[in-house]
């Protein structure tokens, strides 16, 4: 793996990149989260023409370079924030704790792993599944404050509930409460509809987007699906890395 842009101001990349040690520096949080302000980075992957996903999952646009920048970004953040449809189509599991991190993440007063926490406005879920049975950090359903009581209350057995908004979430209170916990370190994994909500909140610091060498065509959503943004948001990029074929980009929100 290997560098092949970074901005002059940044400084020189360390090497090599396939170590885990310079992919938690490349991607590291800006340091106003240890002070309390959340930071929200997306991670997702597209084809070259823009899908989000390949025979309806996102599996099929992955690489093992790929996987491995997901795991180094889910070691770095507090929370996963992730759409209940990406949950049940991507059949979700809770998140691991990761040795090479640990010491890392006691230092930072992190968990062992991230808490997974799903954005749902039916509250359609399988509470059966490793991810509300098997957590290391209790698994947070976020859900409208009107969703069916049966359903809060079961949720709120196996998992922790918040509510934010009515008829749909409230993604910005949602946010709030995250950050709250102290979860300032925050990512999302969309799918691509949650992110587009995100965005067009104007929630978004950062995107890692991660282009595979592959044209599918077909009609599968961008990364970012189904809403309107009332004004585009300029992003800046941060890093480029490219193995294979490849590219994984980083891009932050530019200072307005």
């Amino acid at each position: 793996m290997r560098q092949l842009i970074r901005p002059s101001h940044s400084p020189a990349a360390p090497e090599p990149l396939d170590s885990l040690e310079s992919l938690a520096e490349t991607y590291a949080y800006p340091a106003q989260v240890a002070a309390g302000r959340p930071w929200l980075r997306a991670n997702m992957v597209s084809s070259l023409d823009g899908a989000a996903k390949l025979a309806g999952l996102s599996e099929g646009l992955s690489g093992d370079a790929d996987k491995r920048i997901f795991g180094v970004l889910r070691a770095l953040a507090d929370v996963v924030l992730v759409g209940a449809e990406t949950v049940r189509a991507e059949g979700y599991r809770p998140a691991r704790a990761r040795r090479e991190f640990a010491a890392a993440r006691a230092a930072a007063g992190q968990a062992p792993a991230p808490a997974i926490a799903i954005v749902s406005r039916s509250l359609r879920l399988d509470l059966t599944a490793p991810l509300f049975t098997e957590p290391l950090v209790r698994t947070v359903v976020i859900a409208p404050a009107d969703a069916p009581a049966a359903a809060r209350a079961a949720v709120a057995e196996v998992a922790d509930l918040i509510t934010a908004g009515a008829g749909t979430v409230d993604l910005p209170a949602a946010v709030a409460q995250l950050t709250a916990r102290g979860w300032t370190r925050q990512l999302t994994e969309g799918g691509p509809r949650l992110l587009a909500q995100l965005a067009a909140a104007g929630l978004l610091d950062e995107l890692c987007l991660s282009l595979a060498p592959l044209v599918t065509g077909g009609d599968a959503p961008r990364v970012m699906h189904g809403v309107e943004m009332a004004d585009a948001q300029r992003m800046r990029l941060v890093s480029l890395i490219e193995q294979k074929g490849f590219l994984f980009t980083r891009y932050c929100r530019t200072p307005e």
